[in-house]
Parts: C-alpha cells; sequence; structure tokens
C-alpha cells in the first residue's frame, strides 16, 4: 500500500476533496434527473417478491455517493494525481452509474439497462481490486457499493423478465 504524501499542502487536499464529491455528486444529479419519475415508473412495474419499495432507493444511493467519493479522494490521496489507473476506473463507474437511470428509468430498455449496470459492476470490481493495492479503507468503503450494484443486476434482470412490454429493449 501507498504510503500518504505528508508534505501535501492543506490547499491540494481541499481542492482534490472539492473535485472528487463534486464530479460524484454531478452523477448523483445526473442519474436523479433521469428518475425524476422513477418512483411511479416502479411502483407501475410487476415487482418480484424481494423487490424493496420505491423509497428505499433515495437513502441507500445517498449513503453509497457518499461512500465512494470519499473512496476516491482516499485513492487520490495515496496517488497524488487524478489521472491514476484507478482513479480512471472511478471515473468509469461514475459514467455507467448516471447513464444507468436513464437507460432504465427515462428510455425503459430493460436489456440495455442490464447490459450498463453488469458493465459497471466490473468496473467498480477492478477498481476494487486496483484500490486495495492503494489505499485499503478506499476499496472497502466501495464493498457495500458492489454489494447493493449485484443486488439491482439482479433486480434489473428480474424487472425486465416479468415486465417485457414496459421494458421492451
Amino acid at each position: 500500500m501507498l504510503p500518504a504524501n505528508p508534505i501535501v499542502s492543506r490547499g491540494s487536499r481541499v481542492k482534490a476533496g472539492i473535485l472528487l464529491f463534486g464530479v460524484t455528486s454531478l452523477t448523483a444529479v445526473i442519474g436523479s434527473t433521469g428518475s425524476i419519475q422513477a418512483g411511479r415508473f416502479y411502483d407501475a412495474l410487476t415487482q418480484p417478491i424481494w423487490a424493496p419499495p420505491a423509497w428505499l432507493f433515495g437513502p441507500v444511493w445517498t449513503t453509497l455517493y457518499i461512500m465512494m467519493a470519499y473512496s476516491g479522494y482516499r485513492i487520490w490521496r495515496r496517488t497524488l494525481t487524478f489521472t491514476h489507473p484507478a482513479l480512471k476506473l472511478f471515473y468509469g463507474q461514475l459514467f455507467f452509474n448516471g447513464l444507468w437511470s436513464w437507460v432504465f428509468f427515462v428510455w425503459h430498455w430493460g436489456a440495455l439497462a442490464l447490459i450498463n449496470i453488469l458493465m459497471l459492476l466490473l468496473v467498480i470490481v477492478r477498481l476494487i481490486q486496483s484500490a486495495r493495492h492503494i489505499e485499503g479503507v478506499g476499496a472497502l468503503l466501495l464493498v457495500p457499493y458492489a454489494l447493493w450494484v449485484t443486488f439491482a443486476a439482479a433486480l434489473n434482470w428480474a424487472l425486465w423478465q416479468l415486465n417485457p412490454v414496459s421494458l421492451a429493449f
């Protein structure tokens, strides 16, 4: 594991934190914009018996976004560059994360949403693998995210199978 660099200025740490929390927050805004009508659409779908209520997603995702932003910051704190391969994976998972809400809730593309979420999960797993060599706590902060996305992928598949007309593509 790389040691944290003690000579990094407070200003640099604050700027990095603002940037990484900002880009993560932007992803949350993009995803939530695509989810404006999600509750109504989600409730109208035929649900598997194990599907959580719509109200649960907001608090879970808020917690996960905070954890992933802090993880990204901890990785940066060890690498001191925004272009480290682990942070490139971090940005990649943000891309797939923000896109999923649009694919599923706006465009109602069940199959493509499943492909998107599986790509998201793959990038998260690679990120955890990469981060554990750099920043162990940063990697551990991503484990609940990987578990939730695994559950969300199973739910995506079940909803697509149960609602072939509503989630046709």
